[in-house]
This record gives C-alpha cells, structure tokens and sequence, in this order.
C-alpha cells in the first residue's frame, strides 16, 4: 500500500501551474488569495488520447504571448493562456549511433543542449551550428575489472548564466556533476538513497540542486560540496516524475507515479502534483488531477487579480429594470397555503376529541 502522512497544509501564494499527463491533457491550476491560497483546476485542454501522450514539456515564459512546447509524436506550440495549437516544423539530427535517449535540456539562452540515456553518454551540442562540442568520457572498470555502463535518467543545467556545468542523475541513485571546462568525468559524485534518480532541477542561486528518486524521497543539496541540505517534509506516494522550481515564489512543485506490489505486480499513478516550499521544506499544498501526470511547469506572468468584462450601462440597467419588475410580480402572486402535516392533523383531531368528551360528560351531569 502507498505511504501516506497528515500533514496541514498552509496553501500556496498566488501561482498558476500547468501539468501534462499520458493521456494527452492539459489542465491549468491557479492558486489566489481570495480562495485561503488553495489551488485549483481552472481549464482543461485538449481531448483525452492515449497516442498524444506528452512526454516532455518546457514553457516560453515571456510576458507577451508565453508559449510552452510540449513533445508527443511530434512538437506541438501552445499558447498559455488560450491553449490554442499551433504545429513546429523541427530540425532533426542524429545525436548517437546506438542506445536511447533517456533525458534532454535545452540551456535558457537556446543555443545549447545536452543528451544522456540508456547507453548514451551525456553530450552537448551547439543547436546554431548542430554540432556536438564535448561528450563525457565512459566510467573505469570497477577492481574486479567489470564495466558497467551508466543509465542516465535526468539532467539540468547548473545555472542559466554558464552553460559549462551539467547535473546529471542516474539510474544507480547518483548525482553527478559535469564541468565540460574541466574535464570529461565527473568531478562530484553524490549518493542519494538506494533508488533510481527521476527528476533533478537547480535552484535560482546556481549551487543548489532539488532531486527526486524512484521512491519518492525530494531532498535538495548544495553542489559545491556535496551536502545534504535536507529533505521534504511528507512522503510522496510514489516515483517522482518532474520536478520544477518558481521564477519568483520560494517554491516548487512535483508529480509523481505510484508503483506498489503485492502478490501481482501491478502498477497504478499518484496523480497528486504536489506543492512544496523550499525554505522549510514543507507541502503547501497537493491537488489530485486523476490522470497520471508526466511534467508540471509554472507561468511567472500569472496575476491575481481577476479579470473584469466591460458591459454596457443601458444593458445592466435594463437588467436591473428586468430583476426589479419580476420581483414585483413575484410580490403581487397569491401565496397559497401550506398543507398542515400529517402529525398536525392528528393533534387536533385527538384535541377535538377531548374537548367533546368533557362537553358530554358536563352534559350528563347536568
């Protein structure tokens, strides 16, 4: 059965979130302030498919016209705001002869990216010119002289002013950082738990990082010495599967996928996106979206004040009219009179029967 906690949940500052799942939805939440900072879906977009399934997903987060990209069978632009859908025509390379591609980042300048997989050692490559610029040396032999290749399963760029620093996350629960300016091994290596790395993403300070495994352990560390910062109050129910951090609030937030055993294997999805304040590590809220959810991105240019719609002042007048004489039709209806209930009539047929016999009593008397 999945691990759960009861914790109070204090709500989350004013924030819209967008989250992507298998079956091809898109479904915006938004938390306000108006509403004790609870948040909640707003929008839904698209129409559920299993065969539209996205798999990854990055936002354009500019304050006119914010477009997100999301990559299915082929990469489809979005507006934020509308959800309207709009076709890219990529260009394609080959980045590896063998293995798969488990992970990609693009920098937030656009003019680089990275690579790793199952099989496939991380490189980088300069999208202007579409040419590979560094790639990472294979590990050693361990002392019995076995080679075990590496699975890589996430990666982010350290900082968005220096594109040389890539953190990396691998499939035998480590955290590895790449100076492509250094060398082509890892210069730090961190053990994290005894499960798979999911999810890793950096912070806005450039040295501290937030990773999440196969178990739904989120901690956060500091990479210039390795340390364990701490980790999140509230146990995840299951996988992490993205991790994202807030351009401007002190949060971030993470969905995960649910795997249990019993006596069948079997495997089910958490479906929770979860938000998480990154100073005392505790939820701030969870919000259970019933798909199973693959990425959760934030929109920065989102504003808590509600829109307002320009009406006309005749119209709200001549509402106003409207309301004002269905009211006094209303008043000027015949009120009919409630039916007494069956207890009623009962009570005053056993109170008349009273009242008759102490009449005929006196009556015989006299």
């Amino acid at each position: 059965m999945p691990r759960t906690t009861t914790i109070e949940c204090p709500g989350c500052p004013p924030l819209r979130a967008l989250t992507f799942d298998v079956l091809g939805l898109v479904k915006v939440i938004e938390a306000r302030s108006k509403l004790d900072g609870v948040p909640k879906v707003v929008e839904r977009w698209g129409d559920p498919d299993s065969s539209k399934a996205i798999l990854a997903a990055s936002i354009n987060d500019r304050k006119s016209n914010p477009v997100w990209k999301a990559s299915l069978r082929r990469i489809e632009d979005f507006d934020s705001h509308t959800g309207s859908v709009s076709f890219a025509t990529p260009e394609t390379w080959s980045v590896c002869g063998s293995g798969e591609i488990c992970c990609s980042k693009v920098h937030a300048d656009e003019g680089y990216s990275v690579f790793g997989g199952k099989g496939i050692e991380i490189n980088m490559w300069d999208l202007e010119k579409t040419s590979k610029i560094w790639s990472a040396k294979s590990p050693q032999a361990n002392n019995l002289g076995i080679f075990t290749p590496t699975c890589f399963t996430s990666l982010t760029f350290l900082s968005n002013d220096d594109h040389r620093k890539v953190v990396v996350g691998t499939k035998n629960h480590q955290v590895c950082l790449y100076d492509t300016s250094s060398q082509r091994r890892p210069v730090l290596s961190i053990d994290f738990r005894e499960t798979p790395i999911k999810s890793v993403v950096e912070d806005l300070d450039g040295h501290t990082i937030y990773v999440g495994n196969g178990s739904g352990d989120l901690g956060s560390f500091d990479i210039r010495t390795g340390k364990l910062l701490g980790c999140f109050l509230g146990k995840c129910s299951g996988s992490i599967r993205s991790i994202t951090r807030h351009p401007e609030h002190s949060i971030i937030a993470s969905c995960e996928l649910l795997l249990y055993n019993t006596f069948l294997s079997e495997s089910g999805l958490d479906s929770y996106v979860r938000f998480w304040d990154i100073n005392s590590r505790q939820l701030l809220s969870a919000v259970f979206l019933k798909q199973h959810l693959t990425n959760v991105v934030f929109d920065s240019n989102f504003s808590n004040e509600e829109t307002t719609i320009a009406t006309d002042p005749h119209k709200d007048e001549i509402h106003v009219s409207n309301e004002e004489q269905f009211q006094n039709e209303e008043d000027a209806l015949p009120v009919k009179r409630k039916k007494a209930s069956k207890g009623k009539i009962e009570a005053k047929k056993k109170k008349s029967k009273k009242v008759k016999k102490v009449k005929d009593e006196v009556h015989v008397e006299e």
